[in-house]
Order: C-alpha cells, then structure tokens, then sequence
C-alpha cells in the first residue's frame, strides 16, 4: 500500500476518534441528543468545507499544471524551430507535476540560448560593420531578425576573425607605408639639404623596421630636417628647380610649358615659393607616373632614333671602308634593323596615344607638338640633312673633277705653283697648257694669264691664288660635271685618250 493510502486511512481513524471523543464530551456534559446532532453536523459541514476547498485548490493546480504544459509545450516547439533544433521529447511516463516541471526547465533553458545566440549575432553584426567599414568591404550578409543557428554562428564568428586578421595586415602594411613615407622624406631631405654621408650614417638604424619606436624616431628625424630646411631655402629650393628640369625633360615639356611654371625663376627665397616649387614637383611626379608608360615609350622611340642617326652618319662616313674587324657588316644589320623597329614602335605609340586621346579629351604633347607630328618633323629634318649632305658631296666632287681637270689626278701645291716662285733663271719652267674634253690645247698667254688660269675656277679662288684676279672663260666640262663617280672616270678617260691623239697630231704637223 502507498505511503498516501496509508496516511488516508490515518486520516479516517483520526477523524473517528475525534468525533467518538466529541460524543464522549458531549454525554459527559450531557448536551440532549438534538443538539448533539446539530454539533456533529457543523463538524461534518466544517470538515467538508475544509476538504472541499483543498480539493478545489488542488484541482486549480491541477488545471494550472495543464495550462503550463500547453503553453510550454508550444513555446518550445517554437524555440526548438527558431534555434534548428529537435522538439523536446519526455522520456517515459511522467505525472502532470513532473511534466511541466521538464518543460518548464527546457523553456527556460532555450530562452537563454535564444537570448545568448542574439546578443552574439548583435556583437558581431557589430563588428563587422566597424572592420567592413575600415577595410572598405561590404557587410556580412545575415539575418538579423530570425536566430542564426549554430553553425551560422560559427561562420560568422569565423569571417570576423578573418576581418580582424586582414585589419592587422592592413594596418601593418599601413604602419610599414608611413615609416616608408618617412624614409622617403628623409632621403628626399637628405639630398636637398646635401647632408653629408656620416651625418645619414648616424641614423641608420631607424632605415629600417616598421615598429613604433622605430616610427616616432623617424618622425623625430623629418621635424629636425624640416627645421633645417626652413634654415637654408634657397639650397633646398636651387635642388628642386633641378629635379624639376628633370621631371620635365621626362615629361617631354616645351619650352613655354617650362615657361609657365613662372615660380622657377624667381629669387624670393620664401617658405610660399617652396611650396609652390613643393606643389609642382608633386603635381609632375603624379602626371609622370600616370603616363609613365606612353613616356617610356616615347623615350625608347627617342633612344632608338639617335642609335639609328649614329648608324647613319657612319654609313655616310668614307672611312668606313677600311674597317678590317666585320664591324662593317655588323653595323648595316643593325642599321636595317632600326629601319624595321622606328615604325612599329612610332605605330604601337600612335595606336597608344589615340586611346589615350579619347579618355583624356585633349592631344598628347612631346615638345609642345602632338607626338606623331613630332615624329613625322624628326623624319624630315633627317630627309633634309641627307639631301643637304648629297648636295655637298656633289659639289665637292663637282670641285675634285674640275681640279683634276686642271692638274691632273694629283692637283699642285700652291708652294710650287708657278706664278707665286720667284723667278729664277735657268729654273723657269714651261707653263702647263690645260687641257679640255674635245682635245683641243688652249692659246698660249703669258705667264701671269697662264698663272690666273691655273689659280681660278668658276668664280671660286684654289689657295695660292689673287682674289682680285677675274675668272676665265673655259669651254671644257665633263657632260657638266658626271653625277656619279664612275660616269666621271668614264669621261676622265675619254678625255685623256683625246688629248693625247691632239698631242701627236700636232707633234706630226709641227715636224712637217
């Protein structure tokens, strides 16, 4: 029997004594029968008052209880959904009390996982926003209303992790760009203010490294130089204006584009003219390294079209031929390769600047002119020189017939040349009689006509001659000086063969 069975019956007996005991009073005190009746009637009706409120009560808990399990029940089927885990299941068969007890408990414990798993998704969305925001990135991409299931959470968790790691690099590399920045402006300080080797020396150690001491002793270093700076302007200001006529020449700028910058020249040592100076120097580095490849492909263009004027001149160089090592050869396939190179690299450039023409709606310009006008001026100027250089080799062989016309193949020297040697007896020598292409000899004249001849020619006086002397007429020419040298031997020999025919004609006629 149950301990509650037991008590039950306990209950009863208790309850039979105490009534037997009232009766027993009551005979004792001798209360009539009716009213002893009417006793035990306010006995019984207290008893069953009593019995039947406890019994509402308990069936109050007990419908309390069952309120509870429903509720619960459904609040965690819910929670159960909402955190992606099984519904609860009670193991074996459990009272009403002990049932929404379980419940209850499990409630409540998935309440506060539910409460943990939110605030966490809060300090992360957090998080990721700050480091989002810092690393320009865009935010993670969750749910913030529903509750993020564990491996939800873990992902995330993970990704911020991922952002605290890349934020560390980002501001290492940052921290190692500023310390690089100071270095750069140390160096650039250095150079302006001509500070010399043992003074760097001294600070070598901070050259390197990126910690914060290392990055609060550079700072220190670029505020003493600064200072120093502000200390001698004109220097620092006389090496700017040199790095800027580089930059410049880099650039390909005209002389008015350098003229425009009028700060260059002027001589108002000023912390304002340094900053102008400062300002531009930054504006042309920008401006270079935007365009530093259409720079550097002008400049190899450049380099190219000198190599290929050098490999020209010497192909125009007489002395060429007594090369004797096969530079010769060497030099002409080089020279051809040039000619192969100058327009692929002028046809790639112009197809580069024309795309670049169309970003920046302006021309591109290499000594104030649009590059391939540049190029096209270059071409001609060299056209020009060669024609030039023609028209000199052809008068100057022009000059040589015209000589060897009238001297022979080895012209006189004006030391021996008759009309300025004293006369001298027994020393006198016959004058020469020059000769023409027909064959025919020229009159005799006397010695100073016969000198004038040998001294002048078209105008143009041979050294050893009088200035003041007039040109001769002349009826000989070699088809007006041969254009080329072997059509000039041809007549040469011609010519010769005629004058000697002459000679023994006129040897034949004097004998008879």
């Amino acid at each position: 029997m149950r301990r509650s069975e037991v008590l039950a019956e306990e209950s009863i007996v208790c309850l039979q004594k105490a009534l037997n005991h009232l009766r027993e009073i009551w005979e004792l005190i001798g209360i009539p029968e009716d009213q002893r009746l009417q006793r035990t009637e306010v006995v019984k009706k207290h008893i069953k008052e009593l019995l039947d409120m406890m019994i509402a009560e308990e069936e109050s808990l007990k419908e309390r209880l069952i309120k509870s399990i429903s509720v619960c029940q459904k609040e965690l089927n819910t929670l159960c959904s909402e955190l992606h885990v099984e519904p609860f299941q009670e193991e074996g068969e459990t009272t009403i009390l002990q049932l929404e007890k379980d419940l209850r408990t499990q409630v409540e414990l998935m309440r506060k996982q539910k409460k943990e798993r939110k605030q966490e998704l809060k300090l992360l969305q957090e998080q990721d926003q700050e480091l989002c925001e810092i690393l320009c990135m865009p935010h993670y991409d969750i749910d913030s209303a529903s509750v993020p299931s564990l491996e939800e959470l873990n992902q995330f968790r993970q990704h911020v992790t991922t952002l605290r790691e890349t934020k560390l690099e980002m501001q290492k590399s940052q921290n190692e760009a500023v310390c690089e920045g100071l270095r750069t402006q140390i160096r650039e300080l250095w150079d302006r203010l001509q500070i010399p080797e043992e003074e760097r020396e001294a600070v070598a150690t901070i050259m390197s490294g990126s910690k914060a001491k290392v990055r609060k002793a550079l700072q220190l270093e670029v505020d003493r130089l600064e200072e120093l700076k502000m200390q001698n302007m004109k220097k620092v200001i006389e090496a700017i204006r040199v790095e800027l006529v580089q930059y410049w020449d880099q650039c390909f700028y005209s002389q008015e584009q350098r003229q425009a910058f009028a700060p260059f020249c002027a001589e108002d040592y000023t912390e304002s003219l340094l900053q102008l100076h400062d300002a531009e120097i930054v504006r042309l580095k920008n401006y270079y390294e935007v365009h530093k490849e259409l720079f550097e492909g002008v400049q190899k263009w450049e380099e190219t079209w000198r190599l290929f004027l050098e490999f020209e001149r010497k192909a125009s160089d007489p002395n060429r031929f007594t090369n004797r090592g096969g530079n010769l050869l060497k030099e002409e396939k080089q020279r051809a390769k040039l000619q192969k190179m100058l327009p692929k690299l002028e046809e790639e450039l112009k197809a580069r600047i024309e795309l670049w023409e169309q970003e920046h709606s302006k021309a591109f310009m290499v000594n104030g002119q649009k590059f391939m006008e540049y190029v096209a001026e270059q071409w001609e100027m060299h056209r020009l020189e060669k024609e030039r250089a023609k028209q000199e080799r052809q008068l100057k062989n022009k000059k040589q017939t015209e000589t060897e016309m009238l001297y022979g193949s080895a012209p006189r020297t004006p030391s021996k040349r008759r009309g300025l040697a004293p006369n001298t007896p027994g020393k006198a020598r016959k004058p020469v009689a020059a000769s023409t292409c027909s064959g025919k000899k020229t009159p005799r004249t006397g010695r100073h006509g016969a000198n004038k001849e040998n001294l002048e020619l078209n105008g143009s006086i041979l050294s050893g001659g009088y200035p003041g002397s007039a040109p001769l007429q002349r009826n000989f020419s070699i088809n007006s000086v041969a254009s080329t040298y072997s059509e000039f031997a041809r007549e040469l020999s011609k010519a010769s063969k005629s004058d000697a025919t002459s000679g023994i004609l006129n040897s034949t006629n004097i004998q008879s």
